[in-house]
């Protein structure tokens, strides 16, 4: 598997429940309409939360203030990720959903990266 990670940070201008309104219900959407064309097997949406709990554990490890957001897509493999990129379908996919990415992402401070993922641990338990 290969994934996408995704980083964000609002726009200044936003709250935090704008921006995360805005994401879930408005680019996800987006994100869904070319779930076929991007080929993709799985999109998270990783909202953070104001909690006591991250708070203490980012200050013990004295961390950077938390990112809005993380977002995930996972391809099955390279090659599933290579041909919707390239694919004129997948390129209109992308700059779709990065022009609506500028409405609502500080893209200049949201890194966002290429991994592999050679082991994964879940759990149908909830």
């Amino acid at each position: 598997m290969i994934k996408l990670t995704f980083c964000l940070r609002r726009k200044p201008q936003l709250s935090r429940a704008e921006f995360q309104t805005y994401w879930r219900e408005t680019h996800g959407p987006i994100v869904e309409k070319h779930r076929a064309v991007l080929g993709f097997v799985a999109y998270n949406q990783i909202h953070t939360i104001d909690d006591p709990m991250g708070t203490a554990l980012a200050d013990v490890r004295g961390a950077p203030p938390a990112y809005d957001g993380v977002a995930e897509m996972i391809w099955a493999s390279r090659e599933d990720l290579d041909t919707a990129m390239t694919s004129a379908e997948g390129r209109a996919a992308g700059r779709e959903l990065l022009a609506d990415e500028k409405r609502f992402i500080d893209l200049a401070n949201s890194p966002v990266w290429l991994g592999d993922v050679p082991f994964s641990l879940t759990s149908d338990q909830g």
